[in-house]
Parts: structure tokens; sequence; C-alpha cells
């Protein structure tokens, strides 16, 4: 079996982790151009001032993405290039900057799929209260619409938010993130409320405007597993499950939150500020919603937490997204398991639990169209006579290409897979150390791209639209 002749085989970047040019041509200060800047932050104090030079090298970039045969790419924009205060004067030079990039994507017939926010927002929001401030939630959609109104004619698939759950839950439980508060959950359900009204009223701005494109979310997919049959395990799996993946779908594709969580937040009063009229608003934009895109990386293995509220963790070295913490509630804890295969940075690696959680999605949520938004694998690669030798990246690809063709197979709507990443890049907590790209950056040689073996191993399967696996 082929993949279909219309799935999208693509690889995926983020503004602030490739562009660099952090000070140039007009744009703002991002909340990551300040955070990254704070000690102790970033492995070896390592920021986005420079990242891999793509603002102005992203002719050469998208040059391989072609001879690599990609189909597409996903990337996202900097609110703060776009309009450098978050709200109000927009720069025409980051204007001009996102048509050049889009107008060389499609000059070698790649697709362009646009994120509108992963992670950076302008400082001057940061400061007001970020994503816990409604105000942002204008902002947003004022951002959304002028992306919509300068690119539309050509970008046909957006994505409003990167990983919604990632930037509140550190931004406000674990600190790792901007604007690094500790243990909040108030503030972190109000974020997530907030950014879920303006990824609505984004949608219907965008269905007004009729532009005959299609506009979805994209999550973090990392399904929760009991370590066994005991049933408190079990109960901490359906926890966990409830938390961290119902929370953030049910309000996108069913229009109401789940009311599991909304009870037990209403008991310790983390319930957000919301309003029966902004409840409403999520509710008739559900079924706008053409797609979810999925980050899939690793499962959770979970089971009942015993120990002490002291152990949920916090900061930096706590947040490596390995197992061994408690959640923010202290009800469940993640557990690294023997007979399972994990990276050197202690994430698993399993296709079946990528399979076993489509599955658990469509018999929730029904035939919803999805696209892979994000897999791949963050490694130290091996250079061997002057190759960069990064098989353990292309067994895992292929292992989770292998569960996607399984899933059409079933009748599950999968019309994508992008790959992280198309470059390796700024892997922000983790700096320059982590790796995930099929293209090598020498950062001690003037920033030269070399090709990786996976490059080749990719190029092959979009070639042969993957019949070999």
């Amino acid at each position: 079996m082929k993949f279909p002749k219309d799935f999208l085989f693509g690889a995926a970047s983020a503004s602030y982790q490739v562009e660099g040019a952090w000070n140039e041509d007009g744009k703002g200060l991002s909340n990551w151009d300040v955070f990254s800047k704070l000690p102790g932050k970033t492995f070896e104090g390592t920021n986005g001032d420079i990242a891999v030079d793509h603002y102005h090298r992203y002719v050469e970039d998208i040059g391989l993405m072609a001879e690599m045969g990609l189909e597409s790419y996903r990337f996202s924009i900097s609110w703060p290039r776009i309009i450098p205060n978050g709200q109000g004067e927009v720069n025409e030079k980051g204007i001009e900057f996102y048509n050049n990039l889009i107008n060389e994507c499609l000059k070698h017939g790649i697709v362009p799929f646009v994120t509108l926010y992963h992670w950076d927002l302008p400082q001057v929001l940061e400061e007001a209260g970020g994503w816990t401030n409604k105000n942002t939630v204008e902002a947003f959609v004022e951002y959304a619409r002028v992306c919509f109104e300068a690119f539309g004619d050509r970008v046909k698939h957006w994505i409003t938010f990167n990983e919604t759950v990632v930037f509140c839950a550190h931004g406000y439980l674990a600190g790792a993130h901007p604007p690094g508060i500790v243990n909040d959950p108030k503030k972190y359900f109000q974020a997530t409320h907030n950014v879920f009204l303006a990824h609505g009223r984004a949608i219907k701005e965008y269905k007004r405007l009729n532009q005959y494109g299609e506009i979805g979310i994209t999550h973090v997919f990392s399904p929760a597993f009991s370590i066994d049959d005991n049933k408190d395990n079990i109960w901490a799996a359906d926890h966990s499950n409830e938390f961290e993946l119902n929370w953030y779908y049910d309000p996108i594709l069913k229009g109401k939150y789940p009311e599991y969580v909304v009870d037990i937040i209403e008991k310790n009063g983390w319930t957000p500020d919301w309003t029966a009229s902004e409840l409403n608003e999520i509710a008739e934009a559900a079924p706008l919603n053409d797609f979810i895109g999925l980050n899939y990386y690793q499962p959770k293995r979970v089971a009942k937490n015993t120990a002490s509220a002291d152990s949920v963790a916090t900061g930096r070295e706590k947040s490596t997204g390995a197992p061994g913490n408690v959640s923010f509630d202290g009800a469940y804890k993640t557990v690294m398991m023997e007979d399972k295969v994990y990276t050197k940075w202690g994430w698993e690696i399993s296709p079946e639990g990528f399979l076993q959680g489509l599955r658990m999605l469509k018999e929730r949520y029904g035939d919803i169209k999805l696209y892979i938004t994000e897999n791949g694998l963050g490694d130290e690669d091996p250079i061997i006579q002057g190759e960069i030798v990064d098989v353990p990246r292309i067994n895992y690809i292929k292992e989770h290409l292998k569960a996607v063709k399984t899933a059409i197979g079933e009748g599950i709507n999968l019309k994508g897979y992008y790959a992280w990443s198309v470059i390796d890049l700024l892997s922000w907590l983790n700096g320059y150390k982590k790796q995930y790209g099929f293209i090598y950056v020498d950062h001690k040689n003037n920033y030269n791209r070399k090709k990786k073996l996976s490059f080749y191993w990719y190029k092959h399967i979009i070639e042969t639209r993957g019949e070999e696996l």
C-alpha cells in the first residue's frame, strides 16, 4: 500500500527556533527574547537571537526542502515581527519577509502550512498579563486577521495555536516557560480558556473572509495508559486523559469543557473567569474546525501518586518531558517502565502507543480530519567520517509512519505527516544540543547546512509514497 495521493509529506519548524534576526527590520521583542536571557532558564544560556539564521537563509533552506522532495512546509509566523507591540501598527517589513518565504515555497511546489502562534508572544502583551489577560484574546484575533488578509490568497492551511498545554502548563504551573510562574492553577486554567476563546474567534474571522482554505489547532497528543491492571492506576490514567487530553480537545471538537474536569476545578476554586457568552462562542466555533493537528512524541505511563505534593515538578531541569514527575494536582505520576524503549532524553519510543491513542481519539470524537503536525526524534547525531549518520531518527520515523499507514488502513482520517523538524534548530530549553532535523547546522562554521542520512531516506519515502514501509 502506498500513501494516498492527497496525503501530504512534510516537515516543520517554528519562528523563534529557526529565524534569528530577533531585533531586525522592525521586529518587536517577544517573551522568549526576554525569558531566554534570564540566568538558568535555558541550557548553557542559549537563545534565539541568531537561532539557525533562517531569516537570512530561507532561500537556501527552502531549496534544500525542495531537493528533499518535501510536499509541504509547516512554519510559524512571529507575531512581534508582524505587530511589534502585539496590537496596533503593522510592520510592513515583517509582512514582506513572510510574503517572500511563502512565495519561495510555492515556487518549488511546496505547500505552506502556517501556524499563527508557536509560543513567541509580543513582550508588551506578556507584561500586561499574557494569556491570563482577555485583552490578549482581542489582540490575537486582530493579528490573525492581518495574517489572513496578507497571506490568505496563497496560504490555504492555517493552525491557530501550537501546544496550548505546553505554553500554559510550563508558563503557569512549572515556571519553565514565560512568564515563569510556579504552581498557579487558577491562572493556568484561565490562560487555557482564553486561548480556546481566541482560537474560536479567529476561526470565525477566517470563515467570514471566505478564503476557501482550512483552519484548525495543533495539540500535544500524549495519551495516558495505566502501568498495569490495578484499578487505582487505571483511574490515574483516566484522570490524566481528562486533564491533559479532554480539557484541550473537547472545547475545540465538542464545543464544551469536560464535566469531570469542570467539577474538580470548581471544588478547588480554579474555575476561569468565563462568561456564558464566551462559553457560547466556544460552542459556536466547534463545528467550524476543519481539522486537528497532533504533535505526538510519546505516550504517558501513569500510576496513582502516593508521594507528597512537594514532589510536583517545576523548573527547567524538571520539565524535560521524561517520566518520573507528579501531576500538578498530585493525583498521578508518570513512570519509566523496564520493558519500554527510551531516547537519550528519556522519552518513550512507542508507535504502538501512537496507534492506540489514534483509536481512542476516533472513538471519542468520530471521523475528524487529522494531520500529524509534529513527530520526530531528539538526539545527539553521530558524525562519522564527515557524514551525519542519524540512523536512530530514520528508524523512529519509519516505525511511526508504519503506524500512520495502519491507522489510514483502519479508516482513521489522516491527511498528512510533518516530521519535527526540517532542520536542526533551537530546542527551547535544551539549546542546540538536542537535534531533530534532516539538515545539520554547523554553528562553529558560518551556520553551514549539511544533509544527514535521514534527508536522503525521507526523500526516498516521499518519492515512493512509502510503499516499502
